[in-house]
């Protein structure tokens, strides 16, 4: 301390640390970067991964089965969500459906297991009608998933369905369309009334089967009115309901129409859409151990 009260520079110097890390910039010629511009390194062959919906059907007459494939070229086209294809073991034997002139089925689509549902982002379910409900080989498969309903394992995954009615080919057995009925009362009834009977049967048919969705706690995704302008038109006959996409196989000899198979590929586009909302539904999912007070 000087006479006049002022500081005296230290002559005494700090030692010099030997350890770099202590100097963020030890050579003074490297620019310092910050966090936010550190470059970080990407690895060019990941790729977002898609979220998936599971087309699961049953097709005797092959009905379903083109829905099913129209149904994936919809949901192929959302950019983000993959559709796959999917049959349901078959429950009759070999003799019953070659005395009902059952068309082999091709080894394009593979067989699905209740467990492999879990897999999926989203499912669409497809069958034939028996007497005002799913067709057995559809109610065996749903009848197989006792321990998925038992852990929830598909709770809150978007689902939806699709249907097929009208006779059996070769005058087998009615479905749950009752035409004979339909025929019956023809002749008193306008085209308008036949057309909503017919919906009206349909929506009874979904309306059993949404009670497996239930049980699962899965979300049941209808597709409302948003096929537009192609919903009331009354013009020709034409499957489907606010419910799904449908056909109508008539003695198992007509095909889709083009609008029933337009109806079809909105449906897929549709859930779709909603699956993409949703994002993976395993986030929406409780802990199972959880109490409630």
């Amino acid at each position: 301390m000087g006479k006049g009260g002022g500081c005296v520079k230290s002559k005494k110097k700090l030692p010099e640390s030997d350890n770099d890390e202590d100097n963020p910039n030890p050579d003074g010629n490297s620019p310092i970067l910050t966090q936010n511009q550190i470059p970080t390194i990407q690895n060019p062959n990941l790729t977002p991964q898609k979220l998936k919906i599971f087309i699961t059907f049953y097709s005797m007459y092959g009905h379903v089965e083109l829905l099913a494939k129209r149904m994936k070229i919809g949901v192929d086209s959302i950019d983000g969500v993959q559709g796959f294809l999917f049959r349901v073991a078959e429950t009759m034997s070999k003799d019953d459906l070659e005395q009902m002139r059952v068309p082999e089925k091709g080894d394009d689509v593979p067989f699905i297991s209740v467990e492999q549902l879990v897999e999926a982002d989203g499912l669409l379910f497809g069958f034939p009608t028996r007497f005002g409900s799913m067709a057995s080989q559809m109610k065996a498969f749903f009848d197989e998933s006792g321990e998925l309903w038992k852990e929830q394992r598909l709770a809150g995954v978007p689902a939806g369905f699709f249907v097929a009615t009208g006779t059996q080919g070769g005058g087998q057995e009615t479905t749950a369309c009752k035409r004979g009925f339909v025929v019956n009362v023809a002749g008193s009834m306008s085209s308008f009334q036949i057309v909503m009977l017919l919906v009206d049967l349909i929506n009874g048919l979904l309306w059993t089967a949404i009670t497996q969705l239930v049980h699962h706690g899965m979300i049941y995704v209808p597709i409302g009115y948003t096929f537009g302008a192609g919903m009331f038109k009354m013009d020709s006959l034409r499957g489907g309901s606010p419910y799904g996409a449908g056909v109508f196989s008539g003695d198992g000899t007509r095909e889709p129409s083009e609008t029933e198979l337009a109806l079809a590929e909105h449906q897929g586009k549709y859930m779709a859409t909603i699956v993409k909302r949703f994002g993976h539904p395993d986030s929406l999912k409780l802990n199972n151990d959880a109490t409630v007070d």
